[in-house]
């Protein structure tokens, strides 16, 4: 099976504000999915009966599963039946699993809801970013993502704040309720004004020889599954934060009242790199910004792990050195994604799908590795960073052939 690149061309299929804002409100559901009930994890555990408290991290690690799981469907669909159906599918299927998670009434039932969840969802992110990839290429796409993840961002900085407000007038059950709310307005918006953008000679067979065939493509390419793997790495650092997060503030910082403003100005910081790099990534390149944001993000890791490590943490090392940290994930995490599919336009979807279950995959098990590993202080969660940014360097130097921080093609 032979593919050529195709050029993308550069022009969205409606305005370039509404598409921007739309492809990031759908990718926003998945961060609302996540972090809209991290206030809610006690009240969920009191609920339900959960015993062990890093049990309650299970609520994050479900969704994370189905989420990476179903990319490896959505992508294909999408390449043959195109991106509108798929994409609406799996956001009508997000808001009636959402509804089945507040109506659960045992853990296990609302674990199970929360994987379909996540399966719905990720059609959301793999089919987005494919619709991305038809409409853009190279810097021009790395500035396009950087641009939704700025709106993108304003799920993790409102979400908690969300959840909070739904449980000073309610139970957590409507917080799920909210998302699925939310989640049939943004089909509406979907289904009126974005048409599609993938021409029906452009759509593939589905099979599993095609399917296949596309994953060796794409495995074949040292970019794409350098910066996958670099990306799945740096992910799992950030799923190992969402997942312990709410005991930290709680049981290390002893400042529960504060969770919604500490997780906000972390994660407004990962907007400040987004926009940041929307700004300057068509003069320097993707490989010059991320390689050096990589850098910065080891070393406050290092840093951190210091701090901690000596017991001089405090709500203002770790806001601030977090907030550091996030900074770069910011500035590396579009990137990453640009180079990873700068190769992959005939297979978009397919490609997507595949790049999207490694880095969700590998991210939510690293994730769930290091909030397990919570023993009432930061030090597993920066071991973990560190850890988890030193093996992406190596990796891309690797996939770089020892050629980093270049202004090259992109």
């Amino acid at each position: 099976m032979e593919h050529r690149t195709q050029p993308a061309p550069d022009a969205p299929p409606i305005a370039l504000p509404e598409f921007v804002a739309l492809v990031a409100a759908m990718m926003a559901l998945t961060a609302l999915g996540i972090d809209s009930m991290l206030p809610a994890l006690p009240a969920i555990g009191a609920t339900l009966n959960v015993a062990q408290e890093n049990d309650r991290q299970f609520v994050i690690t479900a969704f994370l599963l189905g989420f990476a799981v179903a990319q490896l469907a959505h992508g294909p669909l999408s390449d043959r039946f195109g991106r509108r159906p798929v994409l609406a599918c799996g956001l009508i299927a997000y808001a009636i699993t959402n509804i089945v998670v507040a109506l659960s009434g045992s853990f296990a039932l609302l674990l199970i809801g929360r994987f379909a969840a996540g399966t719905a969802v990720a059609a959301a992110r793999v089919v987005t970013i494919a619709l991305v990839r038809d409409c853009f290429s190279g810097r021009a796409m790395a500035r396009v993502m950087s641009l939704a993840f700025i709106v993108f961002m304003a799920a993790p900085v409102l979400a908690p704040s969300f959840g909070e407000l739904v449980l000073l007038f309610a139970n957590w059950r409507f917080i799920f309720g909210g998302v699925a709310l939310v989640s049939l307005i943004i089909t509406i918006w979907f289904v009126l004004r974005m048409p599609e953008t993938l021409p029906p000679e452009k759509r593939l067979p589905l099979s599993l020889r095609r399917l296949f065939a596309g994953y060796r493509f794409m495995l074949a390419d040292r970019y794409a599954v350098g910066y996958t793997l670099a990306a799945a790495l740096l992910t799992g650092g950030l799923f190992g934060f969402i997942g312990s997060v709410q005991q930290i503030v709680f049981e290390v910082l002893r400042v529960p009242h504060l969770l919604v403003v500490i997780f906000a100005s972390i994660a407004g910081t990962m907007a400040v790199g987004s926009y940041f790099n929307s700004r300057i990534v068509m003069h320097f390149g993707t490989r010059l910004i991320s390689h050096s944001a990589l850098t910065g993000f080891f070393l406050i890791s290092a840093v951190h792990l210091a701090v901690a490590w000596t017991g001089h943490e405090n709500i203002w090392t770790f806001a601030g050195l977090q907030a550091l940290a996030m900074a770069c994930f910011g500035l590396a995490s579009s990137n990453f994604s640009s180079m990873a599919m700068e190769h992959m336009g005939e297979i978009a979807g397919t490609a997507s799908s595949l790049q999207g279950f490694t880095a969700t995959m590998g991210g939510a098990l690293i994730g769930a590795a290091i909030g397990q590993q919570y023993d009432g202080s930061t030090v597993p969660l920066y071991t973990g960073f560190l850890i988890t940014s030193g093996l992406a360097f190596v990796v891309i130097l690797v996939a770089e052939r020892g050629r980093l921080f270049r202004p090259a093609e992109q």
